[in-house]
């Protein structure tokens, strides 16, 4: 096949996502029955038409609890087969595809969990092998009272690791922007939308559920009762991974500012946010895999499931290897650990920009333009 048919069969798998959700938004713009269940419903009611555009911004607003689904009197096996969880998750993987760069790895989406998995193996080699060919064995193996920069020196672990993840942070804020640029052309935030979308970003807001008289009893997962347990284990892995991100934040601070070197005591600042931090990417990517292991096919996107999966799990691992670094730091163990978690840490900053991480920055630019509209 060649890539122009390549790019046909595309644009019509997109146009048919497109339509699907336009079906479905046509249908429920007419019932309303399901107005009060999340953020969708009345973003939904304040259009004049589902556009391409529109249906992207709509796609990434839903949080996928799958209160409307279970409520509506239209799902399937009723004739009009509404099914808003399962479209939505399908349009905005798509959304992730379209809006990353270059493009030429959008394929890498659907290919998420090979990927997470190769990079793993190979960054976990390739940082052991450049240990064990730039310092002796002596060095690799020995007792460094938890000194990390005697194995690797800071300078090479902050420009190498601090490059990719700038590399990330470019890609992800890139595709935010072109995000934005389609969905809310000529937008101008104010401190309200901002505050506003912020909050509802950092408490998960849409996960905490709707329904009937504005009750907020959780989502409607993994099944159709309702559950708190999938937004806690979200706020876990949340919090955790800001944590973490904090300690690190702090840790550089301690050494160019006041030339604090590592490494810092266990009630240090960065030790103590790192191992809560760490706790929480335990705790939280766990549960959230446990529950799709259980969780309605029928709401899902079974083509998401690698995506998904692999970068909990990476989460996962990046924490599980930096906790056992930190156990066992005093020990000759040290080096080999530090190169393990190193590896997780590169397949993690590589894979960021094309996997499940994205869908944070996309849904909160829907939750700014959803805190926008909504005028306050």
């Amino acid at each position: 096949m060649s890539r122009t048919e390549i790019t046909e069969l595309q644009g019509d798998q997109l146009a048919d996502l497109h339509q699907e959700a336009r079906r479905l938004m046509t249908i429920c713009n007419a019932c309303r029955y399901c107005e009060g269940y999340c953020g969708v419903f009345p973003a939904m009611m304040r259009q004049t038409a589902f556009s391409d555009r529109e249906l992207d911004y709509l796609a990434n607003l839903c949080h996928g609890c799958n209160g409307c689904y279970y409520a509506c009197q239209y799902a399937p096996p009723h004739e009009f087969a509404v099914n808003v969880p399962q479209a939505f998750a399908r349009l905005r993987a798509d959304t992730y595809r379209r809006y990353t760069w270059p493009g030429f790895l959008s394929g890498l989406f659907q290919r998420n969990g090979t990927l997470v998995s190769v990079l793993m193996a190979g960054g976990i080699g390739l940082v052991l092998a450049l240990i064990h060919l730039f310092q002796p064995p002596e060095v690799v193996m020995g007792e460094h009272a938890g000194n990390f920069y005697a194995v690797i020196p800071h300078n090479v672990m902050a420009w190498s690791f601090g490059g990719v993840f700038l590399y990330a942070v470019g890609v992800l804020l890139l595709g935010f922007l072109r995000f934005r640029r389609d969905t809310a052309p000529r937008a101008a935030e104010t401190a309200l939308s901002v505050a506003g979308a912020t909050h509802d970003a950092l408490t998960m807001k849409y996960m905490g559920g709707g329904g009937v008289r504005g009750r907020m009893d959780g989502c409607n997962y993994p099944a159709e009762s309702f559950s708190q347990v999938r937004r806690w284990f979200h706020q876990m892995t949340f919090w955790g991974f800001l944590l973490c991100f904090a300690a690190t934040s702090v840790g550089t601070i301690y050494h160019y500012l006041f030339g604090w070197q590592a490494p810092y005591g266990y009630t240090s600042l960065p030790v103590v946010l790192g191992t809560v931090g760490g706790i929480g990417l335990l705790i939280g990517p766990l549960g959230l895999i446990s529950l799709k292991r259980v969780a309605d096919p029928a709401t899902q996107d079974g083509a998401q499931r690698g995506m998904d999966t692999g970068f909990l799990a990476l989460l996962f691992l990046v924490s599980l290897t930096g906790l056992a670094l930190l156990l066992w730091r005093d020990t000759g163990y040290m080096g080999t650990l530090l190169a393990i978690h190193l590896g997780t840490v590169l397949a993690l900053f590589l894979t960021l920009p094309y996997g499940k991480f994205v869908h944070a920055v996309y849904r909160y630019a829907a939750l700014l333009r959803n805190r926008r509209e909504q005028r306050f």
